[in-house]
């Protein structure tokens, strides 16, 4: 869909809320486009760039071609154009996600290397004093990894890693990449139903049934 065409929800009579995603050449492009299924349905406007290692790891690491990423979002651009619309502070935008973010990408906006435009749309969102959250995909971290999450900290960006949560009992690996979308949504104060809640649908000491964890085999 073109940008012309974009679509969204409103707020009180207001503009659609409107937001950039991110998605890098990281393994993990499914959060990314979790993220998008989830907030087309939200009304949230998507505004959405692919960078080149995106594209192909997105083609090795599931069943989704490029183009049916590409739809999920009400518009999108090339990672070359610097020229689009979310690379100036005039376009209005309630922040961006990068979801997953390579260790490259986080590097260039950590030190304001806007050389692409998912770098260049995050410096926008960090010069604009608007909310820009990473979804770092990388382990282990190297010292080089930890300090620039911390410049990135320091300015106010939300630093969610897909760590897996445990209390609500996933039985799939999408149940978990559900629960890491669910608290990425909560950071821009999204209601949503997308995963099982600490306190309200699961609770410490509650009845029911526990899966057992399998024995684990450990090599001699």
């Amino acid at each position: 869909m073109s940008f012309d065409h974009a679509v969204g929800g409103t707020r009180d009579g207001a503009r659609p809320r409107r937001l950039i995603v991110g998605i890098t050449g990281s393994t993990g492009p499914i959060l990314g486009i979790r993220l998008l299924e989830a907030l087309g349905p939200l009304g949230v406007e998507t505004h959405l760039v692919l960078s080149e290692w995106a594209e192909r790891t997105i083609r090795i690491e599931t069943s989704y071609t490029v183009a049916e990423v590409l739809d999920l979002a009400s518009t999108h651009y090339d990672n070359r154009n610097q020229a689009a619309p979310i690379s100036s502070g005039s376009f209005p935008v309630e922040g961006m996600i990068i979801i997953p973010c390579s260790m490259n990408t986080l590097a260039a906006v950590a030190h304001g290397i806007a050389d692409n435009l998912i770098a260049r749309a995050a410096d926008v969102t960090l010069k604009e004093r608007r909310r820009l959250l990473i979804v770092p995909r990388e382990t282990p971290l190297s010292t080089i990894h930890l300090r620039n999450m911390l410049v990135l900290s320091d300015m106010g960006v939300s630093i969610v890693p897909p760590m897996p949560a445990f209390y609500n009992y996933p039985e799939t690996v999408d149940d978990v990449v559900r629960h890491i979308v669910a608290r990425v949504l909560d950071q821009f104060g999204i209601d949503n139903d997308l995963t099982v809640r600490w306190g309200t649908t699961r609770r410490l000491h509650s009845d029911g049934p526990r899966p057992r964890s399998r024995p684990t085999t450990v090599a001699p």
